[in-house]
């Protein structure tokens, strides 16, 4: 598509593939029996010039299937560790649309890499490219470092209900048979009961809230609650109230916690979490228990507040 003499020299570089990919292949099977014997990083084999030698096979299904993605593939892995003919040939690939979506700033900016490092074809045809500069492909971004596993950050940050006595471990237990009926996250009603009463059934506030989620007579007769110290009556009342402040919060933990403990009339006058210090410290301990910021709900259980439809942000 480019400059004749590129494609030629492209195609003579593709007769000799056939030997360099078995040549390539003993080299990696040779840097890879050094790193295992834990050779010095400044004395292992560079692998790029082998990663291209496989690539152009696989481009031009010289003693391998042709696969253009496969190369495509090889010559990023080999650019990413600043091989400049991996770099040029990729551009090339992008170039053409070869393999490959047509991308002519994507292919500049590899172009570019390559010119700088000396690869003087790479600066011819960053001629015919123009002048543009794209993002280079995902594939030459660093690695992401692997996610944490659990036990690691178990091992940082303590699960609070992990050690539970036998009288709470048996509530604990009822609601994580409950809470996913009410498609809530258990780990929230727990943070909540663990606040509200200490997984005490018994509970009773200065303010008339009883039972294990602390329910006042308004909410209990709300959510069709007969006997607040009845440990599964109290937890289907708290949960459903619980699920119904999700959904008028849209999802919103902070909202809806702070409206399970002021409700949700003080949170909407105050278009966020009100400024009341009981209730904010209360929303600060039980998101130490439960840190998600967000919760999944149904928009089907209650319309939102008019404090998120009206577009303001809450506080």
């Amino acid at each position: 598509m480019f400059a004749v003499t590129t494609d030629t020299r492209r195609r003579s570089l593709a007769s000799t593939a056939t030997a360099r990919f078995f040549a390539a292949a003993l080299v990696v099977l040779c840097a890879q029996a050094s790193a295992s014997e834990g050779v010095a990083e400044s004395n292992a084999v560079k692998l790029g010039p082998a990663l291209v030698a496989q690539a152009l096979a696989y481009e031009h299904g010289e003693g391998v299937p042709k696969d253009p993605l496969k190369a495509a593939a090889l010559y990023c892995t080999a650019a990413r560790d600043g091989d400049s003919e991996a770099q040029f040939s990729l551009g090339w690939m992008y170039a053409n649309g070869r393999g490959v979506a047509h991308d002519d700033a994507m292919a500049a900016s590899l172009f570019a890499l390559a010119a700088a490092a000396g690869h003087v074809e790479a600066g011819r045809m960053l001629r015919f490219v123009g002048g543009d500069r794209g993002a280079l492909p995902d594939c030459m971004r660093p690695p992401e470092p692997p996610p944490r596993a659990p036990e690691a950050l178990a091992e940082i940050e303590p699960d609070p209900f992990a050690e539970l006595s036998p009288g709470k471990q048996k509530i604990a237990n009822q609601v994580l048979l409950l809470a996913p009926r009410y498609a809530l996250d258990p780990r929230l009603a727990l943070a909540i009961i663990a606040v509200e009463s200490n997984f005490e059934p018994s509970a009773r506030s200065p303010k008339n809230a009883r039972g294990l989620m602390q329910l006042i007579p308004e909410t209990a007769s709300r959510f069709n609650v007969r006997n607040v110290y009845d440990v599964k009556d109290n937890l289907r009342g708290g949960l459903a109230y619980l699920r119904w402040l999700l959904a008028y919060y849209e999802g919103q933990v902070a909202l809806a916690v702070a409206a399970y403990n002021a409700g949700e009339a003080a949170v909407d006058k105050y278009r966020g979490i009100p400024p009341f210090p009981e209730t904010r410290d209360y929303v600060r301990r039980v998101r130490r228990l439960f840190r998600n910021e967000s919760h999944a709900f149904d928009p089907r259980v209650v319309a939102p507040s008019p404090m998120l439809t009206e577009g303001s942000t809450p506080r």
